[in-house]
């Protein structure tokens, strides 16, 4: 018997291949997006306490009603916007299973979604699993902003959706309200829905606030905007999430979250709805972070690559096109082998493979690994 692969033109994620060589050689692991630290003791204390006191069968398939209740009152802190916990937010296992059940929810066989690129290497296979047909837009380079132009030119009488994603990975670019704007008039009168990738909703610098696209009110009848818990509390392995949408969205949602996991961990949840029952557990995010990217950037700033500061996410972009033609996939192999570094090569983010010679660091991690990861890409152009 011959099985026909879904998906003939994809193998294991350069995320993991580059984890696994940088466990193999022993080098400084800046490639995968995980923290290199623990969460907040009182977090796992939590977790611990409603293990032990029996928290430990199915949460209701929509999450359990505090945890929603939270993060609405989360959300109208943060966003100025009440999502009625009970038809309008779904705790889910991971922001990527959020994309895949929006994107599961919407498109039907022939439909067009448009792609930012470069873009995170989950959305491609959501979209064509369920039939879907990817258009990518590229994003401008330098900055990775968005050029509405390039995206109302991509938009077709097949365009069921939009996928979107701010804080920018891999770039870090954060949009402004001017963004929104311009994506709620490209949509407007037109049955085209957009699933927003939040999942760096509260890692921004130097004064930038996150606006999420549930903020704006002509976008939030058509969104479906998906965070991370892991991401935001250093707990990535947790795989739990949410996805907040309009009641009718989010009933459609849920159809196809209910047989993807049904629920999402128990106790987790109870001790995260107790958590953020503190809101500077999340408001103090953003400082704690930039302090990582302040001290990244001043180290970068030392070696011979490239880079403007990250405005957001725990990303940080160099260009070494200056220095070499060498390709970026394999530069990163030999960085982690020679120089026990490993980053990931921004070719994998874009669906043609396109090469700018540029490199992605993840700064998430303690200072002193993140010290010792710059001292050693001080020696880069011995590798060139």
């Amino acid at each position: 018997m011959t099985l026909a692969s879904k998906l003939p033109h994809i193998g294991t994620t350069i995320f993991t291949v580059m984890s696994r060589m940088a466990a193999e050689e022993g080098a400084i692991n800046l490639s995968q997006g995980f923290p290199g630290f623990g969460a907040d003791p009182v977090l796992l204390d939590l977790v611990a306490k409603y293990t032990r006191e029996g928290f430990n069968q199915y949460a209701p398939m929509a999450g359990i009603p505090q945890l929603r209740e939270r993060l609405a009152e989360k959300t109208q802190l943060t966003q100025g916007y009440f999502a009625d916990p009970e038809t309008e937010v779904t705790i889910v296992s991971g922001a990527t299973e959020a994309i895949f059940a929006a994107v599961t929810a919407i498109v039907r066989q022939g439909d067009e979604v448009i792609v930012l690129e470069p873009a995170y290497d989950s959305y491609e296979p959501a979209i064509t699993l369920n039939g879907g047909v990817p258009v990518y837009v590229p994003l401008s380079a330098g900055d990775f902003s968005v050029d509405w132009e390039k995206v109302k030119v991509a938009i077709s009488p097949k365009t069921r959706a939009i996928l979107v994603n701010s804080p920018h990975n891999p770039s870090g670019f954060v949009w402004a309200q001017k963004d929104l704007d311009q994506l709620a008039a490209l949509i407007r009168d037109r049955d085209i829905y957009v699933v927003s990738d939040e999942v760096y909703e509260h890692i921004t610098f130097d004064g930038l606030t996150h606006l999420s696209l549930g903020s704006q009110p002509e976008l939030r009848e058509k969104t479906f905007v998906c965070g991370s818990f892991g991401k935001t509390f250093h707990v990535t392995g947790w795989k739990i999430g949410y996805c907040i949408a309009p009641e009718k969205l989010t009933a459609e949602f849920r159809k196809v979250h209910q047989y993807l996991t049904f629920s999402t961990v128990t106790p987790i949840q109870y001790a995260l709805a107790k958590y953020l029952e503190m809101p500077d557990r999340y408001l103090s995010i953003p400082d704690f972070y930039q302090k990582k990217r302040d001290l990244f950037a001043a180290g970068l700033a030392q070696t011979e690559l490239l880079f403007r500061p990250s405005s957001g996410s725990f990303f940080q972009l160099a260009s070494y096109g200056h220095l070499s033609q060498i390709g970026d996939r394999e530069l990163a192999e030999r960085m982690t082998r020679t120089l026990k570094v490993a980053c990931i090569p921004i070719s994998v983010f874009y669906s043609d493979k396109r090469d700018d010679k540029i490199i992605r660091f993840c700064f998430a991690k303690e200072a002193s690994e993140l010290q010792e990861g710059l001292n050693r890409l001080k020696d880069l152009s011995k590798i060139l």
